[in-house]
């Protein structure tokens, strides 16, 4: 090896040597410290593990043996669920299977009949309903506007939790700065002006999507935000969704939906619900099979997933029991 080269394989060392000269003294310090017994003044906050490390992200939903009976009828059996910050949870099954009396629960509009429902940390039957409500974003696609706002004023609505905006109200600056912000991360800005009866159904949606994210809440709940929409929209409204991970991190949401091709790529968590009852729930890759959709759904249902979006499609007894056998 050539001097100049030794030279700078040296120079390329000394950082890591510093480095482990530096831990080496910080641990012979430390452990004088503890052998004294008192606390050494000498760990380094870099050595410490982060508190992500330590501690899993808060629970948002925690619903712990929930029942529910309406009329009489057992509608929900047992119900278990946890969802935490920055977790993507769908909802599926068949209609009647109890997925739209779990989103409200999560939205803190129904009470169970028993068991235990909190939501951000607070217990339902305790808590002021109404302040936690304003903590929680709801997208419906059956939002009944009947006035000609427009979008600005759509997602301005979301601040006071009200269809129309009230007579003796008004947004701050800070609230249309805030609204024409979001507009413009979901692509609406340019449309801000637009009245609301003159907008496609995907306009629409991504618009109640901005407005539900408008008060700042820590739990979204997207309740079939694909009905009504083509194959264009839908495809674009999912894009919208999907943005939300990068934008808002720690964001929880919850989607109820029947069709897996509605399923946006981000979709981290998943809750197979049939008869009121859980069929299985986990990470959205071990929960939504073939084997698991096909018995939530009482029919053979083949399942794919690929490139992060899923698609189903009804399989013949035979080339399923093949397929899962």
């Amino acid at each position: 090896m050539s001097v100049s080269s030794q030279a700078r394989s040296t120079a390329g060392e000394q950082p890591m040597v510093r480095t482990a000269a530096v831990v080496l003294v910080t641990d012979l310090r430390a452990g004088l410290w503890h052998r004294a017994g008192r606390p050494s003044p000498y760990r380094e906050k870099a050595m410490l593990p982060s508190a992500a490390e330590t501690h899993p992200p808060s629970p948002v939903v925690e619903l712990c043996d929930v029942t529910f009976q309406r009329d009489g009828k057992q509608i929900l059996h047992g119900i278990d669920l946890t969802v935490r910050e920055g977790e993507h949870w769908a909802l599926l099954g068949p209609n009647g299977a109890g997925k739209s009396t779990l989103l409200g629960f999560c939205g803190a509009l129904t009470h169970p009949s028993s068991g235990t429902v909190r939501i951000l940390g607070q217990q339902l039957g305790r808590v002021d309903l109404q302040q936690l409500r304003r903590a929680i974003g709801h997208v419906n696609p059956r939002h009944p506007l009947r006035s000609p706002l427009t979008i600005r004023e759509v997602v301005l609505t979301g601040l006071v939790a009200s269809v129309d905006l009230p007579p003796r109200w008004q947004p701050t600056r800070d609230d249309r700065d805030r609204a024409d912000s979001l507009l413009g991360t979901f692509g609406l800005v340019d449309r801000a002006d637009e009245r609301w009866p003159t907008l496609s159904q995907g306009e629409r949606g991504r618009a109640l999507i901005v407005r539900a994210l408008i008060s700042q809440p820590r739990l979204l709940l997207l309740d079939e935000p694909s009905t009504g929409l083509d194959v264009a929209a839908r495809e674009q409204l999912l894009e919208t969704i999907d943005l939300l991970r990068e934008a808002h991190p720690r964001l929880a949401s919850i989607m109820v939906t029947h069709h897996l091709e509605e399923l946006p790529a981000t979709t981290t968590h998943a809750m197979l619900v049939s008869g009121g009852s859980v069929v299985a729930a986990g990470p959205a890759d071990a929960t939504v099979t073939t084997a698991q959709v096909s018995a939530a759904f009482a029919h053979p249902i083949e399942v794919r997933h690929e490139d992060g979006r899923w698609a189903a499609r009804a399989g013949s007894v035979r080339r399923l029991t093949v397929a899962t056998g």
